[in-house]
Order: C-alpha cells, then structure tokens, then sequence
C-alpha cells in the first residue's frame, strides 16, 4: 500500500507489546463540494473571521480554541494544552480487550476507519504478529485512543494484510429504539413465504458481486456540464419508483420476486409464490406398492389357468 497522509503517530499497545504506528485515513470522499455565489451577478460569497474587541481581520494562523465559562469569560485552549493532556491515550492506542467479531453489533460502528501502517523496522515483526493472531482466531481488538479533541473507543482489525482501526460509539452514544416499534401484526404464512422467496432470489454470495454506483453524484455532475455547455441535463433512462401505498403485499411480494429474477438473468415470467408442498409418506408408498403386488401375482394365476384349460379343450 502507497504511503498516505499521516493523521496521528503513536502505538498500539497490548500487554507489554508496543507497535509503533502512523495512522491514515482508509476511505476518501468522492462528493462534489459547492461555493456560496450571489445570484444576481455571480459574485463569491466570502466569510471573513474578524475580532470583536478590535475589528481585526484574522488569519487561521491566529485563530484558537476556546472554552466559555460565562458570557463574559472564555478561556482560550491551544493545540499544545489539548497535546499536552495527560491522558493515557493521547499517543496509544490501547487494546483493552479481544471480543468475537460477530459479537459487535454494525450500530457500535460511527464514523471514521484508519488504517494504521508499521513506523519504522522495528514495527514490523510485532506488527505482523497482531494480524496474524487475529486472523487465526477470527477475534477483533477493542481499544481506547485519543483523536481531535477527544477520547475515542475503536475496534481494531484486518484488513487484508493490513490492521484497520474503525471507530466506535459509546454506550451512552447509541438511542434505544423501544419507541420506534410499531404495533405488531403478525403475517400470514403465504406473506411470510413470499417475503423470504424475495429475499432467497435477492441473495448474493459477496457484496462485490453486485454493483453499487452513486447515481446522486453522477446526475450531479449532468447537471454541472449540462450548465456549463448550456444545455439541458441528458434524460435519466430508466423505470420511475412507483408511488403510493402498497394495499395488496403478496401482489407486491410476487412483482418483486419476478423482477428480481429478470434482473438476474432468470425468467421474467409473473412469479406466484406457493408455499412448499409437504413432503409424502414413505409408508403410504409402501403400502400402495404392496396392494398393487398381490393383484399382479392374482391376475398371474388366472392367465397361467385360462392357457392350461385351453390345452386340455385341445
């Protein structure tokens, strides 16, 4: 992997073990960012960071943070007071424990994912020994460090052949969803059979077997060259959402399941979702093939008869 943007340079730490490591960011934002114009003649719109005491106007250079006690007081922080915090975290990651990684809930994850590169040789053996402890016993490390301003609980994991520090929610972070139940209302088993029909015919074995493409920036940036060639934006191609409230499910369900499987390729036809026939009895076969067999033995005997009489007559 090329080298990044370093964000932060610390160690990971667990036990007695110490990785010295550079963090970097593990995803980059693709989106289109807009300037503030004045509409009437195209004009920038700028903001302009200006002291209230003197009216000076300001550079980043001389900008700081600052904490308000009262209306009246507010008491600057600098960079160096937020480096020089003593926090046990501020250079460490620090692995507090290893936990099963299905056992995390996808909620606990927020925003941020790093990747954390070896600094230096003498990173690279205890590096490698982490991941490789990792990988054999399918376990994720959670641990406690400190990033912009504050302190931070991350799971630690692989990533190919690369550690992978995602970010993580508090406890007290993360809102109870008892409201948001609605009224239960139990299906029926033929929405039930449709509903996992749907979900059978919409399974896939990986997320990279299906594509996945950002329609928003894509008509965005239509709009953008439409504008700047003075035309008008191309037509999207496509069928519209339809709209409206779905009254009959297994209607939707079995709509759902047909386009499903044209997508993939299989039959177009209407789909009608039919809920599994139950399997036979093996004992009925049974008992039907051992009727059948004394009646052909029967018959058998009389055709045997008929012949021999027939002889006789003769």
């Amino acid at each position: 992997m090329p080298a990044g943007r370093s964000m932060w340079s610390g160690a990971v730490s667990f036990g007695l073990v110490t990785i010295p490591v550079k963090l970097e960011p593990a995803t980059e934002s693709h989106s289109i960012s807009f300037k503030q114009v004045h509409l009437e003649d195209g004009g920038r719109i700028r903001y302009r960071k200006v002291c209230e005491i003197d009216g000076q106007e300001l550079t980043q250079d001389e900008i700081s943070k600052g904490y308000e006690i009262t209306k009246d007081q507010i008491i600057p922080i600098t960079d160096t007071d937020l480096a020089e915090m003593p926090l046990p975290t501020a250079k460490s990651i620090e692995i507090v424990a290893f936990v099963d990684r299905d056992s995390i809930d996808p909620i606990r994850l927020g925003e941020g994912n790093y990747y954390l590169r070896a600094d230096g040789q003498v990173a690279a053996k205890p590096y490698v020994l982490l991941r490789k402890a990792l990988e054999r016993t399918d376990k994720v490390a959670i641990a406690k460090f400190a990033l912009r301003g504050r302190e931070r609980l991350g799971m630690l994991r692989i990533k190919g052949d690369a550690l992978l520090l995602n970010s993580m929610h508090w406890d007290d972070e993360i809102r109870s969803s008892e409201t948001l139940t609605p009224d239960e209302k139990a299906p029926t088993e033929r929405e039930l059979q449709g509903a996992l029909a749907l979900l059978e015919t919409m399974s896939v074995e990986h997320l990279n077997d299906i594509e996945l493409v950002d329609h928003y920036r894509d008509a965005l940036v239509e709009v953008i060259e439409a504008k700047a060639e003075h035309r008008q934006p191309k037509p999207v191609a496509g069928e519209e959402a339809p709209a409206g409230q779905v009254v009959d499910l297994m209607a939707a369900l079995e709509e759902s399941v047909a386009k499903a499987k044209e997508a993939r390729g299989e039959t177009g036809e209407h789909a009608t979702v039919h809920e599994m026939p139950k399997p036979k009895k093996k004992t009925t076969a049974k008992k039907t093939a051992a009727k059948k067999t004394p009646a052909k033995k029967a018959a058998a005997k009389k055709t045997t008869a008929k012949k021999a009489t027939r002889k006789r007559a003769s």
